[in-house]
């Protein structure tokens, strides 16, 4: 049942000396290679050898997204340039983008955790992976095709867009798992039934969707139009890829490859570190990285860690879905709210698509809310009279999950944009200069 026994059901005392005797590795290896951490670390009064157990990592500073920024191109790299084989890079659609190297060693890393997510999501040798992750410099096509070789199953790499294409290779290959964004999962099972192809029709057993936040009512509806298990994956090029944590069958919590990632939750604001099942901000530290390791990325996702054992017999620690980020969270009229709260709200509405855009304008003193949703082809076909009952459903489900008053926009079908990579949901129009 598991990929790797003894890496995936360690017990916990091992767990910890490894993790000990790693990150005192890594810690040494930063802090003698990367003049950055060099300078960190020496500011802060923190040498290699003061790193004696694993709650002395809370002596190191914390190493953040703009860090990595400042450092572009290449200046985290702890190897020389000829030992440096792969480079991934985020999009930089907020600035300078993050530069992420690999070894050949961090390759066989990256290519063994993503296997085990293929394991996790019922995989078997003979089975064929629809990877639709984007292939290039963003991590996830890449990510998913490295586990899928180190695994031995059969990866077809057809990567986001042509959806035409996708759904005549899903069910002229038969293939066995699917690999996406949600929200590109959504709109192929939208695109399934409106292409008249019914689900007896294709061989999809499992999905494994990240790189976005979605929510248990979005898996649901996946899983209904594509009659598959949704496992959700989570990854960040700053510290590998996809594959740093992932769901297995049980569908309870992201279990987090923890011999090659140190996982802790702070509270965002202040920085203390927090315990199991206390909701915080992601931090993460490589254990195992060599050509480029990160000490204390603040991730600013939202989660916590889970106490207790998985039913799947792995001990590997668990995260719960992420609910929202840190540095995403709309400040509404002095409300704090995350787009996953919006969308859970509209998710349990009857009569809509899950497309939808949030819209956040200030025009004179307050900020004001639209939320544009499609109708389903039903309802929009019905009288006003039962769309204007709908909004009102709307407005009333999201003012019970957020507190907030919003105006609802009913829309035609399939007039909002789709995406193929990330979906674009908040639009926030609001000049704060």
């Amino acid at each position: 049942m598991v990929w790797n026994k003894e890496a995936e059901c360690m017990n916990k005392e091992a767990k910890k000396e490894l993790q000990l005797k790693r990150l005192q590795e890594t810690v040494k290896l930063a802090y003698e290679n990367v003049p950055f951490y060099t300078k960190k670390l020496d500011n802060a009064g923190v040498k290699p050898e003061d790193i004696k157990t694993l709650e002395d990592i809370e002596k190191i500073p914390f190493t953040t997204k703009d860090d990595l920024r400042a450092a572009y191109p290449f200046g985290l790299f702890a190897v020389p340039d000829d030992e440096i084989v792969e480079i991934h890079s985020s999009s930089g659609t907020t600035g300078k983008p993050t530069v992420s190297g690999y070894t050949k060693h961090d390759l066989d890393v990256w290519a063994e955790i993503t296997a085990r997510g293929l394991d996790m999501a019922g995989a078997k040798k003979n089975y064929i992976i629809q990877n639709a992750y984007g292939y290039g410099l963003f991590t996830g096509g890449f990510g998913i095709h490295h586990g899928g070789y180190k695994f031995g199953a059969t990866v077809v790499p057809i990567s986001a867009g042509n959806t035409a294409r996708q759904l005549q290779i899903m069910k002229d290959f038969q293939c066995d798992i699917l690999t996406c964004t949600p929200s590109y999962a959504m709109y192929l099972g939208e695109s399934l039934e409106k292409a008249g192809i019914s689900i007896d029709e294709i061989n999809l057993k499992a999905g494994i969707f990240g790189a976005e936040m979605w929510t248990e009512e979005m898996r649901q509806k996946i899983e209904a139009s594509l009659g598959i298990k949704a496992l959700n994956i989570y990854g960040l090029t700053e510290i590998m890829g996809p594959g740093v944590a992932q769901e297995c069958m049980e569908q309870d919590g992201i279990h987090i490859s923890d011999d090659h990632f140190y996982p802790e939750i702070i509270n965002p604001k202040t920085g203390e570190t927090l315990g199991y099942d206390e909701k915080g901000e992601l931090v993460l530290t490589t254990l195992t990285r060599e050509g480029m390791p990160i000490l204390r990325f603040r991730t600013k996702d939202i989660t916590s860690l889970m106490s207790g054992d998985c039913a799947c017999g792995r001990t590997t620690v668990r995260m719960r879905r992420i609910t929202g980020r840190s540095d995403d969270m709309l400040k509404i009229r002095g409300v704090m709210v995350f787009p996953s709260q919006i969308e859970k709200a509209l998710l349990t509405v009857e009569g809509i698509s899950p497309n939808y855009l949030i819209i956040v304008t200030r025009p004179e003193i307050l900020d004001e809310v639209e939320v544009k949703v499609e109708a389903s082809r039903e309802l929009f076909s019905d009288e006003m009279k039962e769309m204007e009952k709908v909004e009102k459903r709307i407005v009333d489900a999201i003012r019970g999950e957020t507190g907030l008053r919003v105006d609802v926009t009913l829309c035609e079908p399939e007039s909002l944009p789709r995406s193929e990579g990330k979906a674009v949901r908040v639009i926030d129009e609001r000049n704060f200069d």
